[in-house]
C-alpha cells in the first residue's frame, strides 16, 4: 500500500518514536529509510544490537503492529505533489501519498577543510565509526580520533572495542568550557552515568583539550598528523594510520526545504523552523529531531513523540511532553556553548587547500566569490555527487554562504525513476 495517514521520513531515534507515538494512537504509519536496517547513526546496526531499552522497546512494538508499514532502502527522490513523496528503491519506484508528514532526516557530520585533509586515510569520525560497525576492518590500526564535542568520545570507544589502536582524542574546546558543560551535567544525571562508561571505555588514552589538527601529511596515504596545543608555538606530530575528524553535526534540510518548509540559520548552520507542536511552516508537515537543530538522542525522542502524537490528533497527550522536551533543549544550548568552534579553524585551509572535494575547487578559487550561487556558477563548487552536502558546510562556516535552492531530485536517482512518475 502507497497511501499512509502518517508518513515519516527516517528511522533514527526522533523517527521511530513519532511513528511509535502515531501507531499507538491507530493511524496507519509508514516509516521511510535508506538504511537497510533502523536506528539511524545512533543506533546503527538496528535497535534490536543497542544497549539502550528504548529502541528495543520502540521497535518491538512496532514490529508487532499491524498499523505500521516499514518502508528500508527506500530514498526519497522529490515530491511530485503536496501529500505526495517519490521515493526509489533499489529495484523500483513509487509514489507514497500521506496525510501528515513527519520529518526525521537526522544530520550529518562537519567536515572543515585543512591542508591535507583529502588523503585516504582522512575519515569523518562518524564514517569511521559507521564502518566499523558494518564491519570494516580498524584492528591493530593507529587511529587519531579530532575535532569537537561528544561524539568523539563515543567514536573512539567504538573504535577501540574493535580492536584500533587510539592514539589520542583532539579536542578542540578549551578546558574552561569543558569544565562548564561538566558541571551542567548535574542537571541531567543520566548523562552522567553515560560519561562515566565512556571514561571507563577510553582508560589510558590521552585527552588533548584545546588543541586542533593543523595538517596531515603522506606519501599517497596518511601517515601523519601536525597538531596545535593550545598556544604553543611548535607544533606536535602524532604518527597515525587513520585520521576520524568531525566539527559537529549538521542538519539535514533539504527534504525539508524542497517541501517549502522554511529555515533559519544560526552559529554557522542551518535547521527547519518549527513551532511548538513541531509543526513546519507547510501545513500538515512536521519536523523532529536534529533537522531542527543537533540535541542529541534524548531532545530528538521527546521532539519525535511530540510530533507523532500531534499528527496522529493527540494535542493534549503532546503539550505533556512539552516540560521534558524543553529540559533537553536546555542540555542542548550547554552543548552548543561548551563546543563553540574556534576561529583558528577557519584559517587553516591554504589557497591551495581543496574545499569542494567532488570538482577539486580550492580555497584561493573560492574565497573571492560573495555568495554560494556565484561560486557554483563560476567553480562549479557544489555540482558535484554530494551535491553540496559535504563542502556546503564548510562554505557556511568560511565565507558565511547559504545554499539559495534544493538541487533535484535530493537523492542520486534512476532516470526510470523520474520518467515513470
Amino acid at each position: 500500500m502507497s497511501r499512509y495517514d502518517v508518513l515519516v521520513a527516517g528511522a533514527g531515534p526522533a523517527g521511530l518514536a513519532a511513528a511509535h507515538a502515531a501507531a499507538a494512537h491507530g493511524a496507519r504509519v509508514g516509516i521511510v529509510d535508506d538504511n537497510p536496517l533502523a536506528g539511524g547513526q545512533i543506533w546503527r546496526g538496528g535497535p534490536d544490537q543497542q544497549k539502550d531499552g528504548r529502541a528495543q522497546r520502540m521497535w518491538s512494538d512496532l514490529l508487532a503492529a499491524s498499523n505500521v508499514i516499514r518502508l528500508p532502502q527506500t530514498r526519497v527522490l522529490y515530491a511530485p505533489a503536496p501529500g505526495q513523496l517519490r521515493v526509489q528503491t533499489p529495484t523500483s519506484a513509487a509514489t507514497l501519498h500521506y496525510e501528515k508528514l513527519i520529518l526525521a532526516t537526522g544530520a550529518r557530520e562537519r567536515l572543515l577543510p585543512f591542508p591535507g585533509w583529502t588523503l585516504p586515510g582522512v575519515t569523518g569520525a562518524g564514517g569511521l565509526q559507521a564502518l566499523s560497525k558494518g564491519g570494516y576492518p580498524v584492528q591493530g590500526k593507529r587511529v587519531v580520533v579530532a575535532g569537537s564535542g561528544p561524539l568523539l568520545l563515543a567514536v573512539a570507544a567504538t573504535l577501540r572495542a574493535k580492536g584500533a589502536e587510539i592514539v589520542a582524542i583532539v579536542e578542540q574546546a578549551p578546558l574552561r568550557a569543558l569544565a562548564r558543560f561538566g558541571i551542567g551535567l548535574l542537571a541531567t544525571p543520566s548523562k552522567i552515568t553515560q560519561a562515566l562508561q565512556l571514561a571507563a571505555q577510553l582508560g589510558g588514552i590521552p585527552y588533548l583539550r584545546n588543541s586542533h589538527v593543523h595538517s596531515a601529511h603522506g606519501d599517497g596515504t596518511l601517515q601523519s598528523i601536525l597538531i596545535q596545543r593550545g598556544g604553543a608555538r611548535e607544533l606536535e606530530a602524532l604518527q597515525c594510520d587513520y585520521l576520524a575528524c568531525g566539527y559537529g553535526l549538521l542538519p539535514n534540510v533539504e527534504l525539508a526545504q524542497a517541501l517549502g518548509c522554511a529555515t533559519v540559520s544560526r552559529n554557522g548552520h542551518t535547521s527547519v523552523q518549527v513551532d511548538e507542536e513541531q509543526h513546519t511552516s507547510v501545513s500538515g508537515v512536521y519536523c523532529a529531531g536534529e533537522g531542527t537543530g543537533v540535541g542529541g538522542v534524548d531532545l530528538a525522542l521527546a521532539e519525535g513523540r511530540i510530533a507523532g502524537l500531534m499528527a496522529s490528533g493527540q494535542h493534549t497527550a503532546a503539550q505533556e511532553l512539552h516540560a521534558e522536551r524543553a529540559r533537553w533543549e536546555k542540555f542542548a544550548a550547554r552543548l552548543e556553548r561548551a563546543f563553540a568552534l574556534r576561529p583558528e579553524l577557519l584559517a587553516l585551509a591554504g589557497d591551495d587547500t581543496i574545499v569542494c572535494r567532488c570538482e577539486d575547487v580550492c580555497h584561493g578559487e573560492l574565497r573571492t566569490h560573495t555568495s554560494w550561487r556565484s561560486a557554483k556558477l563560476q567553480t562549479r563548487c557544489g555540482m558535484g555527487p554530494c551535491q553540496g552536502r559535504i563542502c556546503g558546510g564548510a562554505t557556511e562556516l568560511l565565507y558565511g554562504w547559504r545554499p539559495d535552492a534544493v538541487r533535484m531530485p535530493i537523492s542520486p536517482a534512476r532516470v526510470a525513476s523520474i520518467i515513470n512518475d
